[in-house]
């Protein structure tokens, strides 16, 4: 009989390591390391200040060594935005913005065309795409979360290759229900979480990242949040908080076990990678305002450094959970919206939650090994110190 209980209990725990759901916060954050940023974070610093948005992750880390198709090793995982929770189906508005189109968001021919987000977005690697669509379709027909006949989900990428075994295809429809099953409201982790997992950013670890900005009343009091998967950039490109941070870290103590030219970002590959950044807003904001704010999340990422190379997909989604039941049936709806003389705060808060969000994601990634040894190190906190302080930061 012990046998059996101690058998069934390490099933449990290998189930457990598989998903590796976590939603625990990384402990420590850019503002913990002293980075000046500007703006005034809410009260997690993360996309879920927002009331009413949930996030929700499966984390998939198993095995190690030479890469063996099919079998792994697996460094991946699947991230969820829920603009109004799992209880509230009501659609929000959204506005959606190609910087560079060398990636994947689906189901933003409709975004475009109705001015709606139909449900929740997801974001895992480049080769997971299709399976994470289907299976938010079967997950929204469980939960009766389809506003129409038919879904176009949400869901997009970024190739996570150099440490994943990506054409393993080892995301699966369970993995994504357990991510939507775990979306909660509160902090968020970072790092090597969800569909961040198996991602490198300016030549460091990179991944899952958040932030929020909260206006003055002045202002109209409103919330912005902002949460990237970051999987861009090459090491020289490297700014934070106006500090060339990537050219004062010698690039041997940014990857271990490769010669540099094979690394992704590297000069002779150039940017193999992308960047997905979804902002959400309780300003009432109407989709082209929001188009207007998911352009505004180029500039956040320009300030860390990226130019968007030919090879990265940068892609953004904003949403607005203001103006409940705008698209009831049969109406006309009376609906409310922030005027164009005084969206500007609303911009600027997009750039800045922006900004903190891609460092946060390097900050609280871990150093990771995956397929073929391949090492990528997390952003050294010690010497982000020491370089800040060099720079009068």
């Amino acid at each position: 009989m012990l046998s059996h209980t101690r058998a069934a209990l390490a099933l449990l725990f290998a189930a457990t390591m598989t998903f590796g759901q976590t939603t625990t916060p990384s402990p420590v954050r850019a503002r913990d390391l002293g980075v000046p940023f500007d703006g005034a974070p809410g009260q997690f610093n993360a996309i879920t200040d927002v009331p009413g948005v949930e996030v929700g992750s499966t984390t998939l880390i198993r095995g190690e060594g030479a890469l063996k198709v099919g079998e792994g090793p697996v460094r991946t995982g699947v991230t969820v935005i829920l603009p109004r929770g799992a209880k509230n189906v009501d659609p929000v508005y959204a506005g959606w913005f190609s910087l560079n189109g060398n990636g994947e968001m689906t189901g933003t021919t409709w975004v475009e065309e109705s001015g709606f987000l139909e449900g929740p977005v997801a974001i895992t690697n480049t080769h997971s795409v299709g399976v994470v669509r289907d299976s938010m379709i079967a997950w929204g027909l469980e939960h009766g979360a389809h506003a129409q006949d038919w879904a176009l989900p949400v869901v997009a990428e970024t190739w996570d290759g150099w440490l994943n075994d990506i054409n393993g295809f080892h995301v699966n429809k369970e993995d994504v229900f357990a991510a939507l099953d775990s979306a909660k409201p509160g902090a968020v982790a970072e790092g090597n979480i969800g569909g961040g997992t198996g991602m490198v950013c300016y030549g460091f670890k990179g991944g899952t990242g958040t932030a929020s900005r909260v206006l003055g009343k002045d202002q109209g009091g409103f919330t912005v949040g902002v949460l990237v998967q970051c999987n861009c950039g090459r090491r020289p490109q490297l700014v934070i908080a106006g500090v060339p941070v990537g050219k004062e870290i010698p690039v041997e103590q940014s990857h271990a076990g490769v010669s540099e030219p094979a690394l992704p970002g590297s000069e002779q590959r150039g940017e193999v990678g992308s960047i997905i950044i979804v902002v959400a807003t309780d300003a009432p904001l109407l989709p082209h305002q929001l188009k207007r704010i998911a352009r505004r999340a180029s500039l956040g990422l320009a300030r860390t450094g990226s130019v968007s190379g030919n090879g990265s997909g940068d892609i953004f989604i904003a949403f607005s959970t203001a103006n409940p039941h705008a698209d009831r049936e049969p109406g006309p709806n009376m609906v409310s919206t922030v005027s164009n003389e005084r969206i500007t705060p609303l911009f600027e808060a997009t750039v800045e939650a922006t900004e903190e969000a891609i460092v946060n994601a390097m900050v609280g990634a871990k150093t990771m090994t995956g397929i073929d040894g391949h090492t990528v190190v997390r952003l050294p906190h010690d010497k982000l110190e020491q370089v800040l302080k060099k720079y009068g930061r």
